[in-house]
């Protein structure tokens, strides 16, 4: 058995496969997912799981250089933004390097998931409850 906090062998997979500016997201369960992305689909009813959990499980993975969040979450559900920002700043203290924060349209947003390797949907019923990571490299 693996040892990690991230025990879903689907993104473990997912992330293991990543490279320098690839992309993951994860949403909540009302994110569009584009046809041709692979979708990791953990919901199992409105709420569960919630959207913070498994994104923490996911950065303790994944080294990041950037985030995207839609910009309508600055407005709408600042506590939740609050709560990402808090995860990201941990994520740099403990790595010791800057994490790029970037605020786009929504509906930009939802275009870019095409491009992501993977969308980790979750069972959140919060607005805006999304985020797309841009992986790193740790050299």
């Amino acid at each position: 058995m693996k040892k990690g906090k991230l025990l879903n062998s689907e993104i473990s997979y997912v992330l293991s496969k990543m490279g320098h500016t690839d992309t993951i997201t994860v949403g909540d369960c009302g994110l569009p997912i584009p046809d041709g992305v692979q979708r990791i689909d953990l919901a199992v009813t409105k709420g569960l799981p919630e959207f913070i959990p498994e994104l923490s499980a996911v950065l303790e993975e994944l080294f990041i250089e950037k985030v995207i969040l839609a910009e309508e979450i600055l407005k709408i559900n600042p506590d939740l933004n609050n709560e990402v920002i808090k995860l990201v700043k941990a994520a740099e203290k403990e790595e010791k390097r800057t994490i790029e924060i970037e605020y786009i349209a929504h509906e930009e947003f939802k275009r870019l998931t095409a491009q992501s390797k993977a969308v980790i949907r979750t069972g959140e019923y919060k607005a805006y409850a999304n985020i797309i990571l841009v992986s790193g490299v740790t050299f």
